[in-house]
């Protein structure tokens, strides 16, 4: 089981609900503001109320050491990986990922209904909610007017750690079928490593050229990590 220090012992502790009021995570959240509380505190209003041997901020607590403290791979988590964890039950599961799920759904939802997709950065930022997390491969395309308005973002492919398998025909019928005249290729690096493999170099030529004969627009295409990205196009290899 994945325990944080405080959880090796067995003592019976004080549950949040017995702590004084001006302590409790919620209490502090509703008097002084969300931006008060830290984020094992943050933690424990989805954890709720404990066990009788852990208080909902000592598994908030355990929790966040199994992800070494990072928020980012905490997004990541796996529910099997969450289940191991002492005082982590299916409920708790359920409101840890719902709650991760809306975060990505709130920064999709701030680019607008037909954001301008005119560059990397903005491919990035767009593609970044729904890639960060990904544990394997996958390619999406991005259909575009000529103006750089999205018209369809959908994935094409899925595939393995390393590797996805791309049918560039595919790509080009939903391109003509939805109208579009630019279209942004991106797949995701699960590892963290920017840099395009020889697979990622023969796809995008081999993309090129397929939108070439169909005098469609190959804006870009974009490896996305979590905190960065490889752009073909700023590296002039488009």
């Amino acid at each position: 089981m994945t325990n944080s220090k405080d959880m090796r012992t067995t003592t019976i502790r004080m549950s949040v609900k017995q702590w004084a009021a001006e302590d409790r995570p919620s209490t502090k959240l509703l008097s002084m503001g969300v931006n008060a509380l830290t984020n094992a505190e943050l933690l424990s209003i989805l954890v709720g109320s404990g066990t009788p041997q852990h208080n909902a901020v000592e598994i908030a607590d355990a929790i966040l050491d199994r992800y070494d403290r990072d928020l980012s791979k905490l997004g990541k988590a796996e529910q099997h990986e969450l289940s191991e964890i002492d005082g982590v039950g299916t409920y708790t599961i359920c409101k840890i990922m719902a709650s991760i799920e809306l975060g990505k759904r709130r920064q999709l939802a701030t680019m607008g209904l037909r954001p301008d997709i005119s560059s990397a950065e903005s491919i990035f930022n767009y593609m970044r909610p729904i890639m960060q997390d990904l544990t394997i491969e996958e390619a999406h395309v991005m259909l575009l007017t000529q103006n750089f308005k999205l018209i369809k973002e959908m994935r094409v492919s899925q595939g393995g750690l390393t590797e996805v398998s791309v049918d560039v025909r595919m790509i080009i019928k939903e391109a003509v079928l939805n109208n579009a005249t630019v279209l942004a290729f991106v797949h995701n690096h699960p590892s963290g490593n920017i840099h395009p493999s020889k697979f990622d170099d023969t796809l995008t030529q081999t993309l090129k050229k397929a939108c070439d004969l169909m005098r469609i627009h190959l804006l870009d295409h974009v490896i996305v990590c979590d905190g960065d990205y490889y752009s073909y196009h700023e590296r002039g290899r488009l």
